[in-house]
């Protein structure tokens, strides 16, 4: 980055930022304390109004706002496939904003970069991946979303797709929501779980009934989305064996609970990590005899039995 750029850069964080340390801008922009002290001054000397004070940051004086600035053909393509992914998998109110977002871009955009865009983005085709997210769904997540911002409280009835210990598959919650993570293309929910006492995840495909409470909520003051990682409760491998046929489709199913696989004479050798087995049943059987479990040998008389049942069917 040249040091122009740089300028506009420190300036574009200095705006976005409160306030921000020289070591600050010096990490972000990955060069010496001492280069980002010269920059500032050659900022202020330009009439970038700049307050800094010893010890504590620098930051813009109150008011002072960045004239709009123009885009490269790559930074508004970005943007622009930004906006596609919010209209695919966000709800209704932040797709329409989405659109206008969008309108608004190309509306800015010089005649010759709306033309270039134009042209390279008919070369991109955005799969955000996953299921489409239904109307239903998308209408939970904007509920959700507000009641996260508001601090209510939200009861739902839930369908787990395993009993849970108590063997119940449908169960009503009222959860204090702290979060909506968009994961392998499925939407859930974070939130504080009365009928568990933790914090515990739901997907929102798997929701019924949901309904905001007048109840409120206050937040951990020690939690962070950006920062949460659940907890790994995986702890029981799965061995299978693919059948050289169907190594290349298996190796592209991706699946999720997937951990490593290694080439062997005799076929595609997969470990896995779940926390029930049965958890793999019916993606195991999807694949026919092409697909042979090696262990654990629970998991291999629980195939057999639903092979048993198909047989019956026929």
């Amino acid at each position: 980055m040249n040091k122009t750029d740089r300028l506009l850069a420190i300036l574009l964080e200095l705006q976005r930022k409160d306030i921000l340390r020289a070591e600050d801008l010096a990490g972000i922009f990955e060069t010496s304390v001492r280069t980002i002290y010269r920059d500032i001054q050659a900022l202020s000397e330009s009439g970038v109004p700049i307050v800094g004070a010893p010890g504590i940051g620098y930051s813009l004086m109150e008011g002072y706002f960045l004239p709009p600035v123009s885009f490269t053909v790559e930074e508004a393509v970005a943007l622009l496939i930004g906006t596609d992914f919010v209209e695919q998998k966000f709800d209704t109110e932040y797709g329409t904003k989405a659109q206008a977002s969008r309108r608004k871009i190309e509306a800015i955009l010089p005649e010759s970069i709306r033309r270039e865009v134009s042209r390279v983005r008919t070369t991109i085709r955005l799969f955000a991946g996953g299921k489409e997210v239904d109307r239903r769904e998308k209408t939970y997540l904007e509920t959700l979303r507000l009641a996260i911002l508001e601090q209510r409280k939200v009861r739902f009835g839930y369908s787990k797709r395993m009993p849970e210990a108590d063997g119940n598959r449908q169960s009503v919650r009222v959860v204090a929501p702290y979060g909506l993570v968009l994961l392998h293309g499925s939407w859930v929910l974070l939130g504080q779980c009365e009928l568990r006492q933790q914090l515990r995840h739901f997907r929102l495909s798997r929701m019924d009934e949901l309904m905001v409470l007048e109840d409120g909520f206050q937040f951990p003051a020690d939690f962070k989305l950006q920062d949460y990682k659940q907890a790994d409760d995986r702890h029981i491998y799965v061995r299978i064996l693919a059948r050289p046929e169907i190594a290349d489709k298996v190796k592209e199913a991706n699946n999720f609970y997937m951990e490593s696989m290694e080439e062997r004479t005799d076929g595609l050798h997969v470990l896995f990590r779940v926390r029930q087995p049965e958890e793999l049943l019916q993606w195991i059987l999807g694949w026919g005899a092409d697909m042979v479990v090696l262990e654990p040998e629970s998991l291999r008389d629980r195939v057999r039995v639903e092979v048993e049942k198909m047989l019956k069917c026929y």
